[in-house]
């Protein structure tokens, strides 16, 4: 007869959990290391920043900013040609200069210019500080989207929401800091930052809960018996570090075992977006734009402090006006909802919404009727958390190009965000590798003219 061995981490984990261990929910929920992740690490000084928490919605691919929000009648009388006047040139071969088919109005009180194909954030612009001068400096997907993230084109470096869940720790410990919204990659990863800060992968295609996260409650086990398995593994993993030393990847599994525990009974209720009222359904659009920002509002509503909503695929290299038609209705109605959902719950003053994508697109031709990318000047837009609302801050030149005019860098937009949520850029940092590393790198100025 075969004798029994005593069971080990792994079994003890397996059935506590079944198929918990491959979420990767993150959050630190266990008893002792919960109150550091309350109160976060930013230990630098304050600054006059209120916000608490960032919603990013991210456009991945590009939105064209001569379409939406940087109008450029000069476009039309050069239409097809290639002005000596501008530099046009891409990584890739486009044609002459190519008009948007939309047309522009004055909007709100502050009669901020915005298309025709926006009218739901048009009715809103009064709270939005449109940013017209951003720029990159590198065309391609890849580490552009990695840039609008982390701050860097390498692919190692934490992400924003990483650095907020690091330096202001949770608001509520029963669900993770940092939820990630039909993304991945760069949008949630953590790098050098402790494991407990990576992003929540979350896929909202679904409206009911138990889809969205199949595995997190146990059908097995019940809370009781859970808790006992979670502090057998605890304490195995207590024996194991201390006879081979500090395990950080250990330490972060554990840590969203208890995470996952604690999400069983608070998550599901939060994230059924199906008990919200039809009104507020019908406000958002019940479709996956419309289910992702009003997800978005729940979570930080709770107390998630960062949350990236990933709003679909925008690099329309060809037909971009018939793929406008078609996609563009729903994320304005979804973003605008967002903003005026936030605002009548007294939630818009320390909440800041972020839009954009990891680039613009080109006012030349590609294909005859699509753009190319353009990290050189595009179009993103932040409102509430003490941004200013109906202002259009900075410029490109007369074809939408290049930024000229007040310039704004990726590090100068992470910079701010930063000083609102009451850090300094400069002084929210973690050791690693023997060097001070921050979300700006070495880069980075607070852009105090679109601050209340």
């Amino acid at each position: 007869m075969a004798l029994m061995r005593p069971p080990s981490r792994r079994d003890l984990i397996q059935s506590a959990f079944g198929g918990l261990g491959t979420l990767g929910l993150s959050a630190v929920l266990g008893s002792d290391n919960a109150k550091a992740a309350m109160l976060g690490h930013y230990t630098g000084q304050r600054t006059a920043g209120k916000a608490k928490r960032v919603i990013s919605l991210f456009l991945a691919g590009g939105p064209s900013q001569v379409d939406m929000f940087d109008p450029k009648p000069l476009l039309v009388k050069f239409q097809g040609q290639r002005p000596g006047t501008v530099e046009l040139r891409t990584e890739r071969q486009t044609g002459g200069l190519m008009p948007t088919p939309f047309k522009f109005g004055n909007c709100g009180k502050s009669g901020v210019l915005v298309s025709e194909i926006l009218p739901k954030l048009g009715g809103v612009i009064d709270d939005i500080c449109v940013i017209r001068s951003m720029y990159t400096f590198n065309p391609t997907h890849t580490p552009s989207t990695s840039l609008y993230h982390t701050g860097s084109i390498l692919l190692n470096r934490p992400s924003m929401g990483s650095w907020i869940s690091y330096g202001l720790g949770s608001e509520n410990q029963n669900l993770p800091s940092f939820v990630a919204l039909a993304s991945g990659g760069s949008a949630t990863r953590t790098g050098f930052l402790p494991s407990e800060h990576q992003g929540t992968p979350v896929n909202h295609k679904e409206a009911d809960p138990e889809k969205m996260i199949p595995d997190l409650r146990n059908k097995q086990l019940d809370p009781d018996a859970q808790r006992r398995h979670l502090d057998a593994v605890q304490t195995l993993n207590k024996d194991f570090s201390e006879s081979f030393g500090a395990d950080d990847y250990l330490n972060g599994r554990i840590q969203s075992m208890e995470a996952a525990y604690r999400m069983q009974f608070e998550a599901m209720d939060v994230f059924d977006i199906r008990k919200e009222s039809p009104a507020t359904r019908a406000l958002y659009g019940e479709n996956i734009s419309g289910n992702g920002c009003l997800l978005a509002r729940r979570l930080v509503e709770k107390g998630v402090r960062y949350v990236n909503v990933g709003l679909g695929d925008w690099d329309d290299h060809k037909d971009l006006e018939k793929n406008y038609l078609k996609k563009v209705p729903e994320m304005d109605q979804a973003a605008a909802a967002l903003i005026q959902d936030l605002k009548q719950r007294g939630m818009l003053d320390d909440t800041i919404v972020l839009w954009g994508g990891e680039f613009g697109r080109t006012p030349v031709s590609e294909s005859g009727t699509g753009r190319d990318h353009n990290p050189y000047g595009f179009t993103m837009w932040v409102a509430g958390g003490g941004f200013k609302g109906g202002l259009a801050h900075g410029a490109t030149d007369d074809f939408g190009f290049k930024a000229v005019e007040n310039r704004v860098s990726i590090h100068d937009l992470h910079a701010t965000i930063l000083n609102n949520l009451a850090m300094d850029h400069t002084q929210l940092t973690y050791r690693y590798a023997g060097r001070d590393f921050r979300l700006t790198d070495v880069f980075g100025d607070v852009v105090k003219d679109i601050l209340v």
